[in-house]
């Protein structure tokens, strides 16, 4: 169906419609809405009709009675909110499954209640199975732990709690950090002769023993073992596993109004099943996602896997993700000075150059976008270095839309790069209200008030920003991002470097329009359009208009996917 529009002059409003003027039975149809299309030509309208998942009309509600059919679902908006659909733009979307397995120690005050929540969880977890937890963050609990080691809790006391079963806590940095108890670093070999690995570092107290605290690459020597645990599991006991994360991801997604979603990096097997599942109905999320293996694996299969709306718009694949550092809050973070409260450290190179240049290669050369995860101002200018020697060879593209992915902490001389090399900044608002307490204590104020989550700075240049939670690093919740994207208000409720907020608009935008044009999908996604596809969340209040205090009480009603309602809040 095409975007050809045509409008007629009805009962004094204006009608939009495709096909006009011959009438035909929507499948969906919202009236008495204040409905913003992000359409600059159409704006805010209060009904819309939809058809075999596009939008068909829009007008007012009288418009739409012709195209009212029996099997058409009718909804009344009572003047609530409809926007297009939330794009979440960096998450981790079987992941954010596997966490709603585990222990959840976000709430966790202190070290003793983390290890009071494991311990009561451990009775649900079969025999023979590792204990995982994950989201403690030390920074934020009410008192520091003791003992500790460079603000790090030991293992002691949890391996006292839970001596004869491995467990695996991952920090809220998630794969950049965590902590093991004494029989995981048995099960890992990690002892005081342990070498570390190359862009990782075991942390260890005056004595030279672990603490358990495993930092970047190091976390991952603990989930090799935990994942030779799994491999003892039959093939038929990890499928069931790996599709009930997909299940769990998906109506998790849906419930907090998400239609499409960027997953920030996903394994060949991973693909092959999303898209498995979708193409049987079972995957109601539309996927966009980044294909995560080595170069050489890249180099003979990345042919196969230029997927592109697969599953009837469910599943595409055209990006490579990349780390090129690690995390601020486990210190990972590549700087170009050393952090202010650990001056022995620059952070972690956890790439060489020399592979990432190889990635960026290879994705030149088959037309694939680059998403490279770089939080610290060094790793940013590396990264940004990198993308401009790469589209230097190759300048037959001009369009390649390669991204940084949470782009945290920048040197001013990196801000203006985004706009002249046209990479676009894929940032995440909440991190930077939920990080901002500690942040001035790891790069000192100026720096921080020079470059951290800078999206006003960004925007002035003329870069593009897009919006996303990195869940599970953070609930995969747009309003609670968004709230945070507007206001940067901590939980004191002191605004972080306010001057950097973004409007609401701009904050919209980031979450529709931009995140649409980051895929290469702003020809259906992103607004509500005509022949667009009808992907609409509907909130019980005006984002757009209320104030502040009122946006935290924000509600998901309703979740359209191709103009099919997947979530419906109970009792609305």
């Amino acid at each position: 169906m095409t975007r050809a529009w045509m409008a007629l002059v009805a009962l004094g409003s204006l009608l939009l419609c495709v096909g006009c003027p011959e009438p035909v039975n929507a499948d969906l149809i919202l009236l008495n809405g204040k409905i913003e299309t992000l359409d600059a030509e159409i704006g805010q309208v209060e009904a819309l009709a939809a058809r075999d998942g596009v939008v068909l009309a829009l007008g007012v509600g009288a418009d739409m009675d012709k195209y009212v059919g029996p099997d058409t679902r009718t909804i009344d908006l009572e003047g609530r909110l409809a926007v297009p659909g939330f794009i979440e733009s960096h998450a981790h979307f079987t992941g954010i499954g596997r966490a709603l397995m585990n222990v959840d120690l976000r709430g966790a005050k202190n070290w003793d209640e983390v290890i009071e929540l494991v311990r009561t969880a451990s009775g649900s977890v079969s025999e023979g199975q590792w204990i995982l937890g994950w989201g403690w963050h030390q920074e934020k609990w009410d008192a520091p732990p003791q003992p500790s080691v460079e603000g790090y809790p030991t293992h002691d006391a949890l391996s006292r709690a839970i001596p004869d079963r491995p467990v695996l806590l991952k920090h809220a940095a998630g794969g950049h950090a965590g902590i093991a108890n004494a029989k995981a670093m048995e099960l890992a070999g990690i002892d005081r002769s342990t070498p570390d690995p190359p862009g990782g570092r075991i942390l260890r107290d005056a004595r030279g023993e672990p603490t358990g605290v495993l930092l970047e690459r190091a976390h991952g020597l603990a989930q090799v073992a935990q994942q030779r645990s799994l491999d003892q599991m039959t093939p038929g006991q990890k499928e069931i596993l790996k599709r009930r994360e997909i299940e769990l991801a998906n109506r998790h997604c849906l419930s907090n109004g998400v239609t499409s979603f960027h997953d920030a990096g996903s394994d060949f097997e991973t693909v092959d099943r999303l898209r498995e599942m979708a193409e049987a109905g079972e995957v109601g999320v539309r996927l966009w996602i980044m294909l995560t293996a080595d170069n050489e694996q890249l180099a003979q299969r990345i042919g196969d896997y230029r997927i592109q709306d697969a599953a009837n718009g469910h599943v595409t694949v055209r990006a490579i993700k990349r780390w090129i550092d690690g995390a601020l809050g486990s210190r990972g973070a590549w700087l170009l000075e050393p952090y202010s409260d650990q001056p022995h450290t620059s952070g972690l190179n956890v790439m060489s150059l020399d592979d990432l240049r190889e990635t960026a290669r290879i994705a030149a050369e088959n037309d694939f976008q680059l998403c490279v995860h770089a939080i610290g101002d060094r790793g940013n200018r590396e990264t940004l270095d990198i993308y401009e020697q790469t589209f230097a060879a190759y300048p037959e593209n001009d369009d390649r839309r390669w991204r940084i992915e949470h782009a945290q902490h920048l040197n001013p001389a990196e801000i203006p790069r985004f706009a002249e090399l046209g990479v676009i900044a894929s940032m995440q608002g909440i991190h930077c209200t939920s990080d901002g307490p500690w942040v001035p204590q790891r790069i000192g104020d100026a720096r921080a008030e020079e470059g951290a989550y800078v999206w006003r700075k960004l925007f002035e240049s003329g870069a593009m920003i897009i919006n996303g939670t990195d869940a599970p690093i953070e609930n995969v919740d747009p309003l609670a991002n968004f709230f945070s994207t507007v206001t940067r208000q901590t939980l004191s409720g002191e605004a972080f470097y306010p001057d950097q907020k973004m409007t609401r608009t701009e904050a919209l935008r980031s979450y529709t329009v931009d995140a649409a044009y980051a895929a290469f999908e702003e020809d259906r996604k992103g607004t509500l359009a005509l022949g667009m596809l009808a992907d609409i969340t509907v909130l019980s209040r005006d984002i757009l208009r209320v104030r502040d205090a009122a946006l935290p009480g924000t509600e998901v009603l309703y979740t359209v996917v191709g103009g099919k309602v997947l979530y419906e809040k109970k009792g609305i």
